[in-house]
């Protein structure tokens, strides 16, 4: 359980650390790139107004420099334009002194390229591009974006690659730190599986000498209702002291037993047997679909108290004139053993799975039904103890499945 939660402890940092600087690297990275094309477009709008140029002096009236542009841009800057006639589509003017790089033929491909995409305004690799209409003309304008956009993948490049190393160096602080962590935890549950153990044997020896000596007075006075109250008591309090014992064993990640390969199929219909004639007594029928022909390796005995204690729980609380059923089947890469009931007590709102806690008991006066509210504890660290899992649902909120699922092996 302790490794469980260091796990988790270290994983929820972690998910929690990815997604603040998600949210960080992102944020930034989008301002830089929506900076980027905003300050294209400003320039292109300049260049619209203009047919394809900056203004001899200045930015011109109309279009002056805006307060954050420095007066080097138009010397910086590099772009070129083509126009075509409206009407015809052929190319009338193909301007390409403002950039070297591009040749005319190149820069009039680029522009049918565009044309043919009816897009306004966008990306062409690294241009930039405006498509605006002069007097029955349509100007394409390219602005040359390649440096600020290697700019941006650099920048990006490198707050991921920072990033990275950053979750890699908190994970690998966390690996470290988070046995420091838990310790306090884990000292304090170790203390309290050791106080259960401990005093699980302390308590079976005034339990047999009490056994004992209710032997000696029923051969003395004979049975009476008083000496068989005790016995009742004592056995009950003999059960709960070997499933505590025992529960506390298989969530210290200790074995229960050896390990082999036997038939589920048999064992389960087995225990499911001895309950026929009990559900007859209670009034209630009991349903079984076992798969023929199933084996798991595992704890034989487990496994058969595992079914013991899930059919014991759906008897003790179902109505009568019920139907308990029980099936085993394979689905896949899972054996699915399913026990459904309806629930003769109102079932817990939102999540099922406090039925799994230990001493918890559906019976609200916790008296009118035997047992003591760890069965389905147990039966929940017999299913770990087998590398399975298990899960309480309601269709419902009126009918109990438990479910258990066991690896294939």
């Amino acid at each position: 359980m302790i490794r469980k939660l260091q796990r988790k402890f270290i994983l929820v940092s972690m998910v929690v650390l990815l997604t603040v600087l998600l949210v960080i690297i992102g944020t930034v990275n989008v301002v830089n790139y929506a900076s980027v094309v905003r300050d294209a477009d400003e320039l292109l709008e300049v260049l619209s107004a203009n047919r394809g140029r900056f203004p001899d002096r200045g930015f011109g009236e109309n279009h002056k420099i805006p307060p954050h542009w420095s007066p080097e841009i138009p010397f910086e800057s590099r772009f070129f334009s083509v126009v075509y006639d409206a009407q015809t589509g052929e190319v009338l003017q193909t301007d390409t002194g403002h950039i070297i790089s591009v040749t005319a033929a190149e820069a009039t491909a680029m522009a049918d390229q565009v044309l043919a995409e009816k897009a306004d305004s966008g990306f062409l690799d690294t241009f930039r591009f405006l498509r605006c209409i002069e007097n029955g003309r349509i100007r394409i304008i390219f602005l040359d974006c390649g440096r600020k956009l290697d700019s941006f993948h650099s920048f990006l490049l490198a707050s991921t690659l920072i990033s990275l190393l950053g979750v890699t160096a908190v994970g690998i602080l966390l690996l470290l730190l988070s046995r420091r962590i838990v310790r306090p935890l884990s000292e304090s549950y170790a203390k309290q599986k050791q106080f259960i153990t401990n005093a699980g044997h302390e308590i079976k020896t005034p339990l047999t000498i009490i056994r004992a000596d209710l032997d000696v007075l029923e051969m003395e006075f004979g049975e009476n209702e008083w000496l068989q109250d005790i016995q009742k008591q004592t056995q009950r309090l003999t059960t709960l002291t070997n499933d505590l014992v025992m529960l506390s064993r298989m969530e210290e990640d200790r074995p229960v037993g050896t390990m082999i390969e036997f038939p589920l199929s048999d064992v389960v219909s087995e225990a499911a047997d001895s309950f026929h004639t009990l559900a007859q007594a209670q009034h209630k029928k009991l349903s079984m679909q076992v798969q023929p022909m199933l084996s798991f390796t595992g704890n034989e005995k487990a496994i058969h108290q595992l079914v013991t204690l899930l059919l014991d729980n759906a008897l003790k609380y179902s109505p009568a004139d019920s139907t308990i059923s029980l099936e085993l089947s394979q689905q896949g890469r899972w054996f699915r053993l399913r026990v459904r009931n309806v629930s003769v007590y109102p079932l817990p709102d939102g999540n099922l799975n406090v039925l799994f806690e230990r001493f918890y008991r559906a019976d609200p006066a916790r008296s009118t039904i035997g047992g003591h509210g760890i069965g389905l504890s147990v039966a929940k660290a017999i299913t770990e103890q087998h590398k399975g899992k298990i899960q309480a649902s309601s269709p419902d909120a009126t009918s109990l499945i438990i479910t258990v699922l066991l690896p294939v092996n």
